[in-house]
């Protein structure tokens, strides 16, 4: 079982979150989308979407931090393990605390809003479920495991393997014996990234970036009555071509 855990689901883990996004984007493009919902409701949707996201990318960067960045470099830092717990621990509660918060305002509305509600499918529901054990098993990590049981000093166990594993040297040996916590949501995230090329997820890699750099698109008013013209002219007539 170790070894399946901590050895093969890796590997089946990341050959499904890439190869599925290559298949996802070739066979699927006009489902790569978030099924926006904001034509429904956008009360709450405004409330909840930028708690969830701007939560979910600080957690984001403290999991990165934590698990790509090995602690002896911390230590030539000349930051102590000490120092490194709290700020670790602080920005990841409150981290977590703000996407449980927009998580919970999201789901309401998803499942009292009745057209959200029927808009869901039932892989969305099985998606959900994984990410709310993801988010609640790290919860229990940072504050439960870290400050209530006194710490767990993960980068001795979980980083080395974290880094291992994309190092192609894998050793699941460093996995064994950690809290079980731990184990749960690592294991969840593993589920998470498996399945995460065929749900929703996929819109993380649709960032509207190229609208950063494309022109203006400019609107200008059809003043028939001065111009004189059809009502029929058409809409993309340059500006140029009119004097």
């Amino acid at each position: 079982m170790n070894t399946f855990l901590w050895l093969i689901l890796p590997y089946v883990a990341l050959t499904s979150f890439a190869l599925g996004h290559v298949w996802r984007y070739r066979h699927d493009q006009f489902g790569w989308t978030t099924r926006s919902s904001q034509m429904y409701e956008s009360r709450l949707l405004q409330i909840g979407s930028p708690l969830f996201h701007f939560g979910l990318l600080a957690v984001i960067a403290g999991h990165v931090g934590g698990l790509a960045v090995p602690k002896s470099w911390t230590q030539a830092l000349g930051i102590s393990d000490h120092a490194y717990h709290y700020l670790a621990v602080i920005p990841g509660t409150l981290a977590g605390i703000a996407v449980i918060t927009g998580l919970v305002i999201l789901l309401y509305r998803r499942i009292t809003v009745s057209a959200v509600r029927k808009a869901t499918t039932k892989g969305d529901i099985f998606m959900y479920a994984v990410f709310i054990f993801t988010v609640l098993t790290g919860m229990v990590n940072t504050v439960w495991e870290n400050i209530v049981a006194g710490g767990y000093d993960y980068r001795e166990t979980v980083s080395p393997w974290f880094r291992s594993v994309f190092m192609l040297s894998p050793d699941p040996d460093l996995m064994i014996g950690i809290p079980v916590s731990f184990q749960l949501h690592a294991i969840a995230a593993l589920v998470l990234f498996t399945i995460w090329p065929y749900t929703r997820l996929v819109h993380v890699f649709s960032a509207p970036l190229g609208y950063l750099f494309r022109p203006y698109v400019v609107y200008r008013s059809k003043d028939v009555a001065k111009r004189g013209s059809s009502p029929y002219d058409r809409a993309w007539e340059t500006a140029n071509s009119r004097h």
